[in-house]
Parts: structure tokens; sequence; C-alpha cells
């Protein structure tokens, strides 16, 4: 199948109770046995649920996965896999990742004796020089949150394969739509399901897809024994939002690559990152390894000064100052005060996290009153 047919058809099938072309919500805690042990595959919904297995396998298929799991947030997904560490382990993160990843990494892992190094991945040489021994898993996210650093996977793959450690790679700025890390040699694709693919800004969830039955046994076991899953709702609303995933990041890139173009040439704008561009440092990379360039617009002023960001923030009148990203609604963030806050300024400074810095998540509303809000935000 074409990724819009896997999109409306993949993973899941018709209610073999009543023929419900949508998966209804098994909204359930238990399952009756005729026998101790003897059910229809399902016994608890903390460990399993049926609107949840149709999420999970839809989610595989358009990942290119043979599994796929689904979490109650991605903050959870990714705590499944860093409980496949030990201590004494250690991690090569990209160095301008997600704020939240960051703070579960330094303040919650960190102090059980599991390290994390923080490298400019744009810069594989820079992945390299960090390899140790006691490497276990590479963290890539690509494009980064917020400055829009491409980081080529297949390289990624090749230097974890070498080193004997996991390649995990957050793709919640690209889905599936854009990029497939596992086919270019990823262990673990990592999501916030919250952003784009449930696509409306009506739930929070997270997803890991991977190929490996064994390692999928071992996450699936954390899963459960941990019990950070989603609720039969949550996995519905993100059931439907996949089936129109296709169009809205078909109209995410459009609108996003007429913001960063009207942006590139503004007289009050200093920088603007959007992997399309053609100035940016690994347009080639993200040209090879994704699609289209997305829907995630970060820039800087002239002067580079926090209250003139924050003045064009407040005057917003579509670009709605709000937390998170990837939904229909076009919305703004200040990332040092907002999404990254819980990274110390120094280190936001060091990976190039300017604190005047805006980052934009466009909608999918019609460009020209996206462009006028622009106009009238910044002057």
């Amino acid at each position: 199948m074409k990724f819009g047919t896997k999109a409306i058809h993949a993973g899941v099938h018709p209610d073999p109770a009543t023929g419900a072309i949508m998966t209804p919500i098994y909204q359930t805690s238990t399952y009756v046995q005729t026998s101790p042990g003897q059910h229809k595959g399902y016994e608890y919904s903390r460990t399993h649920n049926p609107t949840r297995t149709q999420l999970q396998d839809a989610l595989a298929a358009l990942d290119n996965g043979q599994h796929g799991l689904a979490f109650a947030s991605g903050m959870a997904a990714i705590d499944c896999v860093v409980k496949l560490l030990q201590p004494g382990d250690e991690v090569i993160c990209t160095d301008d990742l997600y704020g939240g990843s960051y703070r579960l990494f330094t303040k919650v892992y960190a102090p059980y004796g599991i390290n994390f190094h923080f490298v400019p991945m744009h810069d594989m040489a820079a992945v390299e020089a960090a390899v140790t021994e006691r490497t276990k898993l590479i963290w890539v996210e690509t494009p980064s949150n917020p400055l829009l650093n491409v980081i080529d996977i297949e390289a990624a793959a090749a230097v974890a394969k070498k080193a004997g450690a996991l390649l995990a790679v957050d793709n919640t700025f690209s889905t599936p739509y854009l990029q497939n890390p596992l086919d270019l040699g990823a262990d673990i694709v990592v999501y916030s399901l919250t952003k784009y693919m449930g696509g409306h800004s009506d739930t929070v969830m997270g997803a890991l897809v991977v190929n490996d039955g064994e390692l999928n046994e071992k996450l699936a076991f954390y899963q459960n024994s941990c019990g950070g899953t989603p609720g039969p709702q949550d996995c519905f609303l993100v059931l439907r939002g996949l089936k129109t995933l296709h169009v809205r990041m078909q109209r995410h890139c459009e609108n996003g690559r007429q913001v960063a173009e009207y942006l590139q040439q503004h007289p009050k704008v200093e920088k603007v990152y959007w992997p399309g561009l053609e100035n940016h440092p690994n347009r080639a990379v993200a040209a090879r390894q994704m699609r289209d360039f997305g829907g995630m617009v970060s820039f800087v002023l002239k002067g580079d000064k926090q209250a003139d960001a924050v003045a064009v923030l407040e005057k917003f009148e579509l670009f709605t100052l709000a937390e998170s990203l990837g939904g229909v609604e076009s919305l703004s963030g200040h990332p040092a005060s907002m999404t990254h806050a819980s990274i110390p300024a120094e280190q936001r400074r060091k990976s190039g996290l300017s604190d005047s810095l805006i980052r934009l998540s466009v909608g999918i509303e019609d460009i020209e009153d996206l462009l006028a809000d622009l106009k009238q935000a910044i002057g």
C-alpha cells in the first residue's frame, strides 16, 4: 500500500462483533474467562485492550515496523526505552533535544548511574568521539527541537552498530509520513502521539515502534509492569487522527515552506531555522532521508532581545501562544521559558538555543491569513 492508503486501512479491521468500520472504544478494565487462563486474548486492560491493539498495529504498519507499543504520554514511551539500561551504561544524546527528555535523563536516571553525553549530532565525528565501551544507546532527535538540526540517521545507525549500541530516533517532528527511521537502520522509533499523529490537540499519548521481536518483548514487559499505558478513548482519538495524517502533513509542509521563506526575507528577522531552506547546514541530509521538510519553523529577531520576542508572541492572533505542537491550528512558543525551561541556560546557549528564539508550529489554515498574522506581529 501507498502511505495514504495505509494511514486509513493498515493495522485496523471492522469490529468482528458488529461490523463497525471504526474501531470501537473498548471501555473495560477486565475480560470474562471461561476457565482460569482461558480467554480470547485479553485478561486486563493495562496489559492489552482491543482498541489499543489496533492502534499499535496501525503505528507499526505506518513505520514499516513489526511491533508498536502505545503509552500514556511521549515521556512514558521515552522512560520505557531508558529502562533497558543498567547503572554504568552510557547514552549519547542530541545536544539540543526536547527539554522533557533532558529532564528525564539528567534528573531521573543520571542519579541511578546512567551517564548521558550531549553532543552536536549534525557532526557525526562528534558522535564517534563520544563512543566508549559502555555506550549502550544513541539517542537521536531529527529534526531537533527547536533548532531543527538534521541528523544523518544512516550514519548514526552505522556508529551504533559498530559500538554494539541501540539507536533510538525521536521521529515526532517528522512522523512516518516524512521519514521512516527503521528503514534507515534505527532500532527504536519514538513518538509523542500528542503532536502530529493525533493532530488535533485533544489527547496526550506516546509510542514506540520496533522490528526486533526480542526487543519488543523487553519493552512490552516494561510497558505492562510499569503501567504507563493509555486508555481506550485516547487510542480511539489517535486512530482517528492517523486517518488524515497524510493530508494534514502535506499542508503543514506547504505552509511551513511559505512561512520560512517569508521570515527569511523579513528585514527584522536575523535567522530562520527550517530544514528546507537552501542555507540549512544539513539540507542535503534532510533531502535524502525526508520526503519533505515539515511544519516546524524557528526564528530569531535582529538584535536577539528576549523582550522583542515576547512582544511578538503577545501580538500574535492566529499563532496562538501555547505549549505543544502538531495540531491543525498554528501555535507559537518561547522555548527558553516554556518547553526547554528545564535545560540550564548555559546548556541551552551552548547548543545554540537563544533566549529570544521563537518556535512556530505552522498549522493548516489558509497561508494568506498566517502570513498576515506574521506581518502584523513582527511589524
